[in-house]
């Protein structure tokens, strides 16, 4: 919105040429987010405490949830909003990646506000049934997976990019859609796997978020893609706005979330999240770098997976309790240094998915 508005002041001071700089809107988109989501934090809080939207908490996990309980939930709609003013503010609202996923996100995220509000309004311990959570994820997947391939203008656009090897790139066809599906539902999923205790899930949001918007802003521009030999995706790099949008919108939450939480950020805020990273990656190619840097997330996934399955196959458990992050607190971790060893690990795990664009 500001984009057309800065070209149109252009034509009379050329200083307002400023706003069509990729970099410098997503700078500014951080800085809105941000802002958004710390002003309209307190008001979010205060109105969840008046509708008693809390945070119920189950007797087997960690005694020391418990103290949890009433902690205001559904805090990911002040996520949203912040992501979803920042993108609409600085995003070109002319490029048809920026819709694409602001609107998988904003609908990700409403599946996830109908699981909330079953539960903490209506006292539905069940919430939103899995199967139709998972079939809503899946019917929302699929969507943007045909809509990426049928509307793709280049053969980049649906290869598969293997870091390290920069001429193993497959075309993937039909199979491009079912990629799709698994990234954006998988990833969804894992986040809010990974939202169980007060930051963890956020502060890895946001790291990864910031790689991506990185890696966006690289595959949208031809020559950045061509010296990395990466596939080149005409427009992508707006993307890297969004991606700010993530970052400002998650460390203005971050301020409320963290230990000991004023707020949770819920379904709404979790599901919404991972299918924005997910949509993202699929956009500029980068699933397998996105399942480095989301390490965390996927352990995450991982343990349930086995908890599950060696429970059904064994009647025996290999965690003391999954998610992963539970398993430690049972073993006597402090929740603050559980929260803070993820984000170190999170670090490095940025940091291998950035060197694999150069070590080709």
């Amino acid at each position: 919105m500001l984009l057309w508005l800065g070209e149109w002041l252009a034509q009379y001071h050329s200083g307002f040429g400023v706003v069509t700089y990729l970099t410098l809107r997503a700078i500014f988109s951080v800085g809105t987010a941000l802002a958004v989501a710390l002003i309209l934090g307190p008001v979010v809080i205060r109105k969840l405490r008046e509708y008693q939207i809390g945070q119920a908490i189950r007797e087997v996990g960690p005694k020391s949830h418990l103290s949890k309980a009433g902690t205001p939930t559904m805090g990911g709609a002040l996520i949203l909003l912040s992501i979803a003013l920042s993108t609409l503010l600085w995003g070109d609202l002319e490029n048809r990646y920026v819709w694409l996923v602001l609107l998988v996100t904003l609908a990700f995220g409403a599946i996830g506000w109908v699981d909330d509000y079953r539960k903490v309004v209506e006292k539905n311990s069940r919430g939103l049934p899995g199967r139709w959570k998972y079939f809503w994820q899946s019917v929302l997947a699929l969507i943007a997976g045909a809509y990426l391939f049928y509307s793709a203008q280049s053969p980049q656009e649906t290869q598969l990019v293997v870091p390290f090897f920069k001429d193993v790139m497959p075309q993937l066809g039909m199979m491009f859609i079912v990629l799709t599906y698994f990234v954006v539902v998988g990833s969804s999923n894992a986040v809010n796997l990974t939202d169980g205790l007060d930051g963890l899930a956020i502060m890895p949001t946001v790291m990864v978020a910031a790689a991506l918007g990185v890696c966006a802003y690289l595959a949208g521009n031809v020559n950045f893609a061509d010296y990395l030999h990466i596939p080149y995706i005409a427009d992508s790099g707006e993307l890297a706005v969004f991606c700010a949008a993530i970052v400002g919108a998650g460390i203005g939450f971050l301020w409320f979330n963290t230990y000991p939480a004023q707020v949770f950020m819920g379904d709404v805020g979790s599901l919404a999240l991972g299918a924005a990273l997910g949509i993202v990656a699929v956009v500029i190619r980068q699933e397998i770098v996105l399942f480095i840097m989301g390490g965390i997330f996927v352990a995450e996934t991982v343990s349930v997976i086995l908890q599950v399955a060696s429970f059904k196959m064994t009647g025996r458990r290999i965690f003391r309790m999954a998610p992963l992050h539970h398993h430690f607190e049972l073993k006597g971790w402090p929740e603050p240094r559980v929260i803070v060893r993820f984000w170190i690990i999170t670090i490095v795990l940025v940091l291998v998915g950035l060197a694999t664009l150069k070590i080709r």
